[in-house]
């Protein structure tokens, strides 16, 4: 428990899925990005995340992914397999996930139009009680009381919470609620929401910078574990752009983003399955290539990137 609370507090990169010309997941290219990803030293894999497109991806595949991202990991860096749907589906995926070598399971928010916010966090804690790995729970919700965030913060096999809402005030309360409590809370909405979280005593981040450019993550993450925020923000301005494009068409441009970056790196991984955005358009495009030139520039020459 604790080595999986010691990795959220670091870099839970969300690795992309590559699909080949056919469409079916490319196995070969997955376990390459994984490979550069763990030499990296990126903390924790987050296999079939939402930048993995897990809604996406059928059962089948999701176990391909899982396997993947654990073989190519070899221990170089945690994996937190991802399982969701519904709580049969879920717990079967967690039983799979854990047989295969994952360190921990990330439950996916329970997506139902009709959940209930209580019966939200009862689904977190029977997956809980079922999984034999700990679990992080990806909460993307602000519906949740601070009783039912109180439950989960406390529960013995939840490692985390991946709390992926803005709302500050409400993240400010449960932590306030859960000081004594051994869950990790961790910023879901990646590097640009870390410094406020930080500031309201989460740890960590999640990532799918980490795909096209782990240096820059790191770099973040240093600045913040050091307290540094002014240098976060620093760090974070050259990326803004980045992280603004994928919020587009209501965060359907989130994962398109990503993939179109590893593009222009020369890593050809697929467009992105519906219901995603497929593609960017030229103006998109254009503004992406502008950003990952400035990065990439900074990267080789040390000067800090203007593109925003």
């Amino acid at each position: 428990m604790q080595k999986v609370r010691d990795a959220l507090k670091g870099i839970s990169g969300v690795p992309i899925t590559p699909y080949d010309s056919a469409g079916a997941i490319d196995a070969r290219s997955l376990s390459v990005l994984i490979d550069e990803m763990a030499r990296a030293g990126v903390h924790n894999l987050m296999a079939a995340g939402n930048t993995g497109e897990f809604f996406a991806l059928s059962r089948e595949e999701i176990g391909l992914v899982h396997r993947t991202v654990i073989e190519a990991a070899e221990g170089r860096s945690l994996v937190s397999a991802a399982v969701g749907r519904s709580l049969v589906e879920a717990k079967a995926m967690a039983r799979e996930a854990a047989a295969m070598g994952a360190d921990a399971v990330m439950s996916h928010h329970p997506m139902d139009p009709f959940a209930a916010p209580a019966a939200q966090t009862r689904y977190f804690l029977q997956l809980a009680d079922a999984a034999s790995v700990p679990l992080v729970a990806y909460v993307r919700s602000d519906t949740l009381s601070v009783a039912d965030f109180q439950l989960l913060a406390n529960h013995g096999n939840i490692a985390g919470i991946k709390f992926a809402s803005p709302n500050l005030m409400l993240l400010a309360e449960v932590i306030r609620a859960t000081r004594e409590a051994p869950a990790i809370w961790v910023c879901g909405l990646a590097e640009g929401w870390a410094p406020a979280f930080y500031a309201m005593g989460a740890r960590g981040f999640t990532s799918g910078l980490v795909n096209v450019f782990p240096e820059r993550s790191h770099a973040i993450h240093h600045a913040l574990e050091q307290g540094d925020f002014a240098g976060a923000r620093r760090l974070i301005d050259g990326i803004a752009g980045f992280e603004a494009l994928r919020t587009r068409y209501n965060n359907g441009a989130n994962v398109t983003v990503v993939k179109a970056a590893a593009e222009l790196l020369g890593r050809p991984v697929g467009p992105v399955r519906a219901p995603g955005l497929e593609t960017l358009n030229a103006e998109e495009h254009e503004t992406l290539r502008h950003i990952v030139e400035a990065v990439r520039t900074e990267r080789t020459t040390g000067a800090p990137a203007t593109a925003a």
